[in-house]
């Protein structure tokens, strides 16, 4: 007697929902960090990447986890944790207010049965780079983590905003395939097909409160690299902070806005 199977489920699924379904969804509830921001602050964690260690004590001390069963303690490393963090406040928000909502980088491996390293974000560079993200409703993430066509068309509208694609070595093949995007027809309406048009709907425009939480966020960049402790990276943040053309030196360019 043979075992009962079923088919994939994302393909069960795409037979009651059209790619062109999707993306009106995703159109109308993705929240866009504004271009105003970005340029304002690209990256907001040089010192983290996916899979880097934490320490305590203002870089001091590593920060271990303890496993309740075995006592075995390991190195705690980041997941996702100082992306969100910069995803919400480029936002305007808190923690609190996002409930059911998830942080989706937009460029890194295509790789849906997760089996490969994700280079992307485990570069500093990329890791809270807030063009590289887009807040979605959590249940919509699935489609951006398994959906080749959606990661493309996000990709796309995130380059014509902000004037920027990622440059990791390993995104050339995935770029050249934005440059040859055709099927403009499932492709959101109100998102730029190219560099220059209106802005997608969902952008959440800069404010008093976001450049406060920029500046916030820059002033304790320029702390950390002058006072943190013996772990705390500083020939990487000087690294990641010089790519995207931040002097550590100097205030923000309209942190007088704050």
């Amino acid at each position: 007697m043979s075992k009962t199977t079923l088919p994939n489920g994302l393909e069960a699924l795409m037979t009651e929902l059209s790619l062109a379904d999707v993306m009106r969804l995703i159109e109308r509830t993705a929240r866009w960090v504004d271009p105003a921001t970005f340029d304002l602050l690209p990256v907001w964690y040089p010192e983290f990447a996916r899979k880097v260690c934490f320490y305590k004590s203002n870089w001091s001390e590593p920060q271990m986890n303890t496993n309740r069963q075995t006592r075995q303690s390991v190195h705690k490393q980041e997941g996702n944790l100082n992306a969100n963090k910069a995803l919400t406040y480029a936002l305007g928000l808190r923690s609190k207010g996002r409930e059911g909502w998830s942080c989706c980088h937009l460029w890194g491996v295509d790789d849906p049965l997760y089996q490969e390293t994700n280079a992307v974000v485990q570069d500093p560079k990329f890791f809270s780079c807030v063009a590289n993200m887009v807040l979605l409703p959590t249940p919509l993430k699935a489609f951006t983590d398994t959906v080749p066509e959606v990661k493309a068309m996000l990709r796309i509208c995130a380059r014509n905003m902000y004037g920027w694609q990622c440059d990791h070595l390993s995104q050339a093949p995935a770029n050249s395939k934005l440059d040859a995007w055709s099927d403009w027809d499932i492709y959101p309406r109100s998102w730029p097909k190219k560099e220059g048009e209106p802005e997608p709907l969902g952008v959440m425009e800069i404010n008093d409160d976001i450049r406060a939480a920029a500046n916030r966020r820059w002033q304790s960049i320029q702390k950390d690299l002058d006072f943190a402790g013996q772990y705390y990276p500083k020939d990487e943040v000087r690294s990641v902070l010089a790519y995207w053309g931040l002097d550590p030196s100097k205030q923000l360019k309209d942190a007088h806005s704050c």
